[in-house]
């Protein structure tokens, strides 16, 4: 499946800064209405005063004699950036492999790095490229790294007054990844009103541990931690003793392939049981071009860390550890859990006072048997020909009061995907180019606010709008998009965002759900121009004509009789039509058609109105007869010249022969790439057929027509 329309690079604004690379971290303060960009050295704050925090001299030094390259490892990479307060917030940088952190202060539109700096181990990741997240909850800083030179000992840790991390035991991390870290305030308006305390998810992937595999396997996790817990009295002590993590599925029935989680967001709800999180998974060792998209419920989620078994280690044959499901009692209060109703009520009211019995549990079963599946039990959308690196979401209404969630998906090319699932039907609405060189998305931040969307590449920042409705020219093109952020106005002629058309939405034609475009008129009509062209017999002649979608089709007819590809009289592409060895059959009238299917029913469209009457025998008849009198004369005033100036001897004796004309030939056109998918798509084939054909520059005139 490829994308409704194709917006080109040039349409996107992009900020780039010479000498200054890694744009991967992005903090959106809407409430100041700036975008902070992290890059290598460097923290821009754009529509404010940037600041710059290069490595030392020492610490560069120190990181090359351990054997890292010195102008790209031992430098400074920004990779934590979060918000404290209205005008401070925290920095990190892995500087030169000696994590160090800085408070940074928002004044006067200026930034400023204030005080001396902290150690930031354990805060920021020691590799500038290694994967890392962190989330800032109340001043406390969460995050999902390595503690280590080498990064050999990941962590889940807080950094706080009660700081506590993971068990350096493979059953809790193995070789993991980390994708996105983020907090549920589930203690927070609780409508159905549960004592819940609020949770940090973290999600990543991992090498397996419960699988008998030959190879190292990769599975995707999500994990979860309380905010209130305190570790434990005597097991766990500043360890997690909330710390859970499930396997996440998301897989194409048709393929038995594992997928791995590239990155997550989080579309946020009033109740947090409605929270929803989208994830974006590729196969593991890209064994195919393909890419998806899972969507997973909080209800799911919670249900299985407070309702699911547990797995269970069991040791066979003295060394090979097997895991199984865990059917024996429970020990109360539930391992793993937060301090609830339940636990007050025995007087435990901090993970300090739980019983040595539930701790020994949850640290020897941090995983649980049942998988977190996605809603519906299958992917939002599944797309070959792409992958898939990061995705945000927004969740707009249409003028039939429904709500839709949009994805925004960045691609290892450098293009940004619009999408939508209607009732399980897949549609993507438009994809964007955003970077020339086709870089690779790193991160995506979207200010539903501002209906802007940014995206990061290793060497700069794109801005594009969340919609841009003047990419839709007539009716039809508006409505058969399908786009929730775009109608048609009947007043004004013009595709316009629903939003700017706030006082009268009764003028606006709109339809997501099936893209019915009935209420249409086509006033396509009016604004072509037709050209009458006359041809040459046993000749080829190109009648151009593109669909009004990359995902229609085009439909010919000649004198109102559908017209069939066949290789010997006409090749029919996406782009218009050839005939060949042109007759007295083929003169009429061409109509050219764009068929795109809405709800599997085909909707027409003309793309050619009624034009001036078909030529007669007459018409070529007098074409030929003026060509071979304008011949002639050129060829007389030609020979009288040659005579006078004595080049041709009067007595000179001709010799009849027949002289045979050979007419060039002009190759067909070069193939070009698909416009619905990034040039890699598998969604059809509209490259332009190659077709050798005589030129006839003497004898006709032939150019984009509709008729013959």
């Amino acid at each position: 499946c490829g994308a409704t329309k194709l917006v080109m690079y040039k349409h996107i604004k992009t900020f780039k800064e010479e000498g200054f690379y890694n744009y991967s971290v992005m903090l959106l303060r809407e409430d100041i209405d700036t975008l902070l960009v992290c890059a290598r050295e460097a923290i821009y704050a754009l529509n404010m005063e940037d600041v710059f925090w290069p490595v030392l001299e020492n610490k560069q030094l120190e990181c090359t004699n351990k054997g890292k390259s010195k102008d790209i490892e031992c430098r400074n990479y920004i990779r934590t950036l979060h918000r404290i307060n209205d005008t401070m917030m925290y920095v990190c940088g892995t500087n030169a492999f000696s994590p160090t952190c800085h408070y940074m202060d928002i004044n006067n539109g200026q930034l400023q790095l204030l005080g001396p700096p902290e150690e930031g181990k354990g805060k920021c990741p020691f590799d500038p490229f290694q994967k890392y997240s962190s989330v800032m909850v109340d001043s406390d800083l969460y995050t999902a790294t390595s503690i280590n030179f080498l990064g050999s000992e990941p962590v889940v840790t807080r950094n706080s007054a009660n700081s506590l991390r993971t068990e350096f035991k493979t059953s809790w991390l193995n070789e993991p990844k980390f994708i996105y870290m983020d907090l549920v305030e589930e203690n927070h308006n609780n409508p159905e009103g549960e004592e819940e305390d609020d949770k940090v998810y973290l999600f990543f992937s991992e090498t397996a541990v419960e699988y008998d595999f030959y190879d190292k396997l990769l599975v995707s996790r999500i994990a979860r931690i309380c905010k209130d817990d305190l570790g434990g009295l005597r097991i766990l002590q500043k360890k997690w003793t909330t710390f859970l993590k499930a396997s996440l599925v998301c897989s194409v029935p048709e393929l038995n392939l594992q997928f791995i989680i590239q990155d997550v967001f989080m579309l946020k709800s009033a109740n947090w049981k409605e929270t929803i999180f989208y994830g974006v998974f590729v196969p593991q060792a890209g064994v195919l071009d393909i890419s998806i998209v899972c969507a997973y419920s909080m209800r799911k989620i919670h249900e299985v860390f407070s309702q699911g078994k547990y797995k269970e280690p069991v040791t066979v044959d003295s060394s090979h550890v097997k895991w199984i499901v865990y059917n024996q009692d429970i020990p109360v209060p539930r391992p793993g859990a937060c301090i609830n109703k339940q636990a007050r009520n025995m007087k435990i009211n901090r993970t300090l006072d739980l019983p040595d019995k539930t701790l020994q549990f949850v640290r020897d079963h941090p995983l649980m048997d049942d998988p977190v599946t996605p809603i519906d039990g299958k992917p939002k959308l599944i797309k070959t020909g792409s992958r898939f690196t990061s995705i945000v979401v927004d969740r707009i209404k249409a003028l039939d009061n429904q709500l839709y969630d949009v994805m925004f998906i960045g691609t290892d090319n450098g293009y940004l995907q619009k999408a939508i699932n209607l009732e399980n039907e897949m549609f993507i609405i438009e994809e964007a180019q955003l970077f020339k060189n086709e870089e690779s998305v790193l991160s995506l931040r979207i200010s539903s606010k501002k209906s802007k969307i940014y995206a990061t590449s290793l060497s700069q920042v794109a801005q594009s709008t969340l919609s841009d409705c003047r990419h839709y020219e007539t009716c039809y093109d508006c409505v058969l998009a399908r786009d929730p952020y775009c109608a048609w106005s009947k007043k004004s002629s013009r595709c316009a965002s629903i939003s700017d058309m706030t006082n009268n939405k009764t003028d606006l034609i709109q339809n997501v759900k099936t893209g019915d475009a009935s209420s249409c008129k086509d006033t396509r009509k009016s604004l072509l121009v037709f050209i009458t062209r006359s041809f040459v017999p046993s000749t080829t002649v190109h009648l151009e004509c593109s669909p009004l979608s990359n995902l229609a089709t085009v439909h010919w007819t000649l004198n109102n009789s559908s017209i069939q590809p066949n290789e010997t009289k006409y090749i029919i592409y996406n782009g218009g039509i050839f005939i060949l060895n042109t007759s007295m059959e083929d003169v009429g009238r061409y109509v050219c058609y764009s068929v795109e299917k809405v709800r599997e029913r085909p909707l027409k469209q003309v793309m050619m109105p009624k034009i001036p009457m078909p030529q007669t025998t007459n018409n070529i008849v007098l074409v030929l007869e003026v060509a071979v009198v304008v011949l002639s004369c050129l060829l007389a005033s030609l020979l009288t010249y040659n005579i006078c100036k004595g080049h041709i001897p009067l007595c000179y004796i001709l010799h009849n022969k027949t002289a045979k004309e050979t007419i060039p030939l002009v190759s067909g056109f070069a193939k070009g790439d698909h416009v619905n998918n990034n040039n890699k798509g598998h969604c059809g084939d509209s490259q332009k057929p190659s077709i050798t054909f005589p030129t006839l520059d003497d004898l006709k005139y032939i150019d984009d027509e509709s008729e013959i």
